[in-house]
C-alpha cells in the first residue's frame, strides 16, 4: 500500500492530500469494475464464437483473454 496523506504532505496540506488519496482510491476501484465487466463481455463473446464451430480459433483466445482480464481485475 502507498503512504498516507499525513506521511507525505506538509501538515497544512494534508486535508487536500487526503481528498486526493480518496479520489485516487475511488478511481482505482472503478477501473477494476470496468476491467471486470470488460473481461466478462470478452468471455461471453468468446463463448458465442466458440459455439459457432467455424470461429472456434477466434473464440478460444478471446475467452482466455476475458478470463485473464477478470482475474487481473480481482487481484
Amino acid at each position: 500500500m502507498g503512504r498516507s496523506a499525513r506521511e507525505t504532505a506538509p501538515w497544512i496540506f494534508w486535508p487536500i492530500a487526503a481528498l486526493w488519496d480518496l479520489l485516487a482510491f475511488i478511481l482505482g476501484l472503478t477501473g477494476r469494475l470496468v476491467g471486470f465487466v470488460a473481461g466478462l463481455v470478452l468471455l461471453l463473446l468468446g463463448v458465442v464464437l466458440t459455439v459457432t464451430v467455424i470461429l472456434l480459433p477466434v473464440g478460444v483466445p478471446l475467452m482466455a483473454v476475458g478470463v485473464l482480464l477478470m482475474i487481473r481485475s480481482l487481484f
